[in-house]
């Protein structure tokens, strides 16, 4: 009997260095991914502003332009002692930055997680999962998410009306390829502290056979 025991808890401790193991690979995976990933969308970033400039002009495109005075922070990173450690909140509201970083956590991820869609369809689509899990949305949540919503697009107009009042449509490309890429960047950071953690699970099993 006592045999038997034993032999069940080998295999379970076979089974949980197993896991270890593939949540490591896995979270490996995943970091390449997101790596490459991020050049993409720099790359296509850079492509798209290069156009911008072109089509609008050098003098219209340009560092000079920059608004050096101090602003409140459009978007923070939080950092959590949990996993995943870091969370965005994108574009706060530059007349009440407090207010709207509170409300800017409600679904954040789900509401401006930029795809090669723009923001209008994004918006459409959560709407449509949102059905889809649960029914009808309730008048007050769609409210708040369209208030977000249009709030992000208000800060995204205000932060190119430096570069004039008409803007090339690939300027504003240019800002979503860089949002994707911030947004990128954060997941990087998460997806480096589980594969650190997962690293030290495997090491730990190493060391401490059991």
């Amino acid at each position: 009997m006592q045999s038997s025991e034993n032999g069940v808890e080998s295999r379970n401790e076979v089974a949980e260095g197993e896991q270890h193991i593939l949540n490591f690979l896995d979270s490996v995976d995943s970091y390449l991914i997101l790596m490459d990933s991020l050049s993409s969308a720099l790359r296509q970033g850079w492509l798209e502003l290069a156009s911008a400039r072109h089509s609008m002009g050098a003098s219209r495109v340009n560092c000079a332009l920059f608004d050096l005075k101090s602003h409140h922070a459009s978007t923070t990173v939080q950092v959590n002692n949990d996993l995943p450690h870091f969370k965005l909140c994108k574009w706060a509201s530059s007349d009440d930055p407090e207010k709207y970083s509170e409300e800017g956590k409600f679904e954040e991820d789900e509401l401006f997680q930029n795809k090669s869609d723009g923001p209008r369809h994004r918006h459409q689509e959560l709407q449509e999962k949102r059905t889809e899990e649960g029914g009808a949305s309730p008048v007050g949540t769609d409210n708040q998410i369209q208030k977000l919503f249009l709030q992000a697009q208000k800060e995204r107009f205000k932060t190119l009306s430096m570069f004039g009042t008409l803007v090339s449509p690939k300027l504003r490309a240019t800002q979503l390829s860089f949002e994707t890429a911030l947004e990128m960047l954060v997941e990087i950071s998460n997806t480096r502290a589980s594969l650190l953690h997962a690293y030290d699970q495997v090491q730990k099993d190493r060391t401490n056979p059991k």
